[in-house]
Protein backbone atom coordinates (compact mmCIF):
# COMPACT_ATOMS: atom_id res chain seq x y z
CA UNK A 1 0.00 0.00 0.00
CA UNK A 2 1.22 3.26 -0.74
CA UNK A 3 2.32 5.65 2.15
CA UNK A 4 -0.23 8.41 1.25
CA UNK A 5 -2.63 6.15 0.67
CA UNK A 6 -2.22 4.66 4.29
CA UNK A 7 -2.16 8.13 5.93
CA UNK A 8 -5.37 9.05 4.75
CA UNK A 9 -7.36 6.65 5.16
CA UNK A 10 -6.01 6.38 8.96
CA UNK A 11 -6.84 9.97 8.94
CA UNK A 12 -10.20 8.65 7.96
CA UNK A 13 -10.52 6.11 10.35
CA UNK A 14 -9.44 8.16 13.20
CA UNK A 15 -12.07 11.21 12.20
CA UNK A 16 -15.20 8.32 12.78
CA UNK A 17 -13.35 7.28 15.85
CA UNK A 18 -13.00 11.19 16.96
CA UNK A 19 -16.91 11.66 16.48
CA UNK A 20 -17.79 8.86 18.15
CA UNK A 21 -16.13 9.69 21.39
CA UNK A 22 -17.53 13.09 20.94
CA UNK A 23 -21.03 11.80 20.39
CA UNK A 24 -20.15 9.47 23.71
CA UNK A 25 -19.03 12.36 25.29
CA UNK A 26 -22.34 13.98 25.27
CA UNK A 27 -24.36 11.40 25.76
CA UNK A 28 -22.37 11.00 28.93
CA UNK A 29 -23.13 14.50 30.46
CA UNK A 30 -26.57 13.94 30.32
CA UNK A 31 -26.64 11.75 32.61
CA UNK A 32 -24.44 13.83 35.24
CA UNK A 33 -20.92 14.23 35.49
CA UNK A 34 -19.15 12.45 33.18
CA UNK A 35 -15.74 10.26 34.54
CA UNK A 36 -12.41 11.98 33.70
CA UNK A 37 -11.68 8.82 30.85
CA UNK A 38 -14.54 9.98 29.18
CA UNK A 39 -13.99 13.46 28.81
CA UNK A 40 -10.15 13.33 27.78
CA UNK A 41 -11.16 10.55 25.33
CA UNK A 42 -11.30 12.22 22.19
CA UNK A 43 -7.77 14.06 22.56
CA UNK A 44 -5.97 11.08 21.12
CA UNK A 45 -7.59 10.38 18.33
CA UNK A 46 -7.50 14.41 17.81
CA UNK A 47 -3.81 14.87 18.48
CA UNK A 48 -3.36 11.99 15.70
CA UNK A 49 -5.23 13.66 12.97
CA UNK A 50 -3.39 16.86 13.86
CA UNK A 51 -0.23 15.09 12.68
CA UNK A 52 -2.03 13.20 9.62
CA UNK A 53 -3.81 16.46 8.46
CA UNK A 54 -0.90 18.50 8.46
CA UNK A 55 1.11 15.68 6.66
CA UNK A 56 -1.90 15.90 3.94
CA UNK A 57 -1.38 19.81 3.90
CA UNK A 58 2.25 19.93 3.21
CA UNK A 59 1.96 17.04 0.66
CA UNK A 60 1.44 19.27 -2.20
CA UNK A 61 4.21 21.69 -1.48
CA UNK A 62 6.67 19.01 -1.01
CA UNK A 63 5.91 16.70 -3.52
CA UNK A 64 7.16 16.92 -7.54
CA UNK A 65 9.38 19.95 -6.24
CA UNK A 66 12.36 18.27 -8.49
CA UNK A 67 10.70 17.15 -11.27
CA UNK A 68 9.61 20.91 -12.15
CA UNK A 69 11.75 21.50 -15.12
CA UNK A 70 12.20 25.49 -15.91
CA UNK A 71 10.38 27.10 -18.30
CA UNK A 72 12.36 27.64 -21.20
CA UNK A 73 11.74 29.94 -24.09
Amino acid sequence: MNWNKFIRQLHRWLSIIFTLTVIANFATMAFGTPPAWVVYSPLPPLFLMLFSGLYMFALPYFSDRQSEAPATR
